[in-house]
């Protein structure tokens, strides 16, 4: 077993291009790991930095001064920024706080039509079996009433969070687009001068991570839009809400479009039933997501999308576990990180084994 051991880290650890790649991927771990919560500001910070220098590139390149371009492009930011505070976030509130409300209602309009289901469909479905669910709804309303006092009481610990990081934030983001050379100049000289193979995997993640970002957020753009333009020519209850979660769902790949579908479907049916309405909302609702997966994502994301989907499912669970949210907007870039640390890895021949290029 000994002899197994030492010939596995002979073959993947004696070229010291692969000590420094391991040792930096376990220190950038071993950080957010053990600071993610107290660096959250600086990863949103960094994230968002990542977004708007999609913009600045370009003013770049016609010739315009990177700072000017940094501020244009700040300017811009901190606009976008006070209109989702104090435009739509207050239209999120009201309709979250009508759609709490009429949660009740819904339920017992709900538990009215599963109390028809035996009658309906005896051969399928007992009274027994309906009981069971709705002792299982109660219990969890029970659950969400619990949570939602959970909340309350930890409300003030996070607006004060929510506060100090709406006015931190920009803050780093601007000094981030600033002083970007200076930054990774600074980072450069703290690196082991033997980085040849971090550096290349740097280099393939660094693209990588800047394309995704853009373009995740570009998708989530188009998918919150069009599915809100669906959802207000039908005149559907919590339209903005409802679209927002949709866009929203964009980030989680598969994971999302099911968990949010529920709700769409929900209101949808108790504000028109199965008619028409109802069938023409889903359809179009359907189309969208169709459009998404099969057109948008494809074009956006041609590389990350080779991996398979089981891997996305696994990276989502995996990184979301370990990061939340920020774990599931980057699984598919991390995935793509192993994936590539796998592909660039060195791997030194063992005695009597003949190397992949010459078989």
């Amino acid at each position: 077993m000994i002899k197994v051991l030492q010939g596995w880290f002979l073959r993947y650890f004696s070229d010291p291009q692969a000590v420094t790649l391991a040792l930096l991927l376990i220190i950038g771990f071993t950080i957010i790991l053990n600071f993610g919560n107290i660096l959250a500001p600086v990863f949103i910070a960094i994230v968002l930095a990542y977004l708007l220098e999609g913009l600045i590139w370009p003013l770049e390149m016609i010739r315009i001064p990177r700072l000017i371009a940094v501020l244009f492009v700040f300017i811009l930011f901190i606009l976008s920024l006070f209109f989702l505070l104090f435009k739509l976030l207050p239209i999120f509130s009201r309709q979250l706080s009508q759609l709490a409300q009429q949660i009740p209602e819904m339920v017992a309009r709900g538990q009215q039509i599963l109390l028809l289901l035996p009658e309906q469909y005896p051969e399928f479905i007992t009274p027994h079996q309906i009981q069971a669910i709705m002792n299982n709804m109660q219990a969890l309303l029970g659950d969400l009433g619990q949570g939602v006092l959970s909340f309350s009481l930890a409300s003030l610990q996070g607006a004060m969070q929510f506060i100090l990081y709406v006015f931190m934030v920009p803050f780093l983001v601007f000094f981030f687009l600033k002083d970007k050379n200076l930054i990774l100049g600074y980072i450069v000289t703290l690196l082991p001068e033997e980085r040849r193979l971090a550096n290349e995997v740097w280099t393939k993640m660094n693209q990588q991570i800047g394309n995704y970002v853009r373009g995740k957020l570009l998708e989530v753009l188009i998918v919150w839009i069009a599915t809100y333009i669906a959802f207000a020519m039908k005149d559907l209850n919590y339209a903005s809400l409802l679209s927002f979660l949709v866009g929203l769902s964009a980030i989680i790949p598969y994971v999302g479009v099911m968990v949010v579908t529920i709700p769409v479907l929900v209101i949808s049916y108790f504000q028109w039933g199965s008619g028409n309405d109802f069938l023409w909302l889903i359809t179009i609702y359907g189309t969208i997501q169709l459009v998404d997966g099969n057109i948008i994502v494809p074009l956006m994301f041609s590389e990350a999308v080779n991996l398979h989907p089981a891997a996305i499912m696994i990276a989502v669970l995996f990184f979301g576990g370990i990061w939340g949210f920020w774990g599931v907007f980057f699984a598919i870039p991390l995935a793509t990180l192993v994936q590539v640390v796998i592909t660039f890895w060195p791997r030194t021949p063992i005695m009597g084994e003949i190397p992949a290029e010459q078989s």
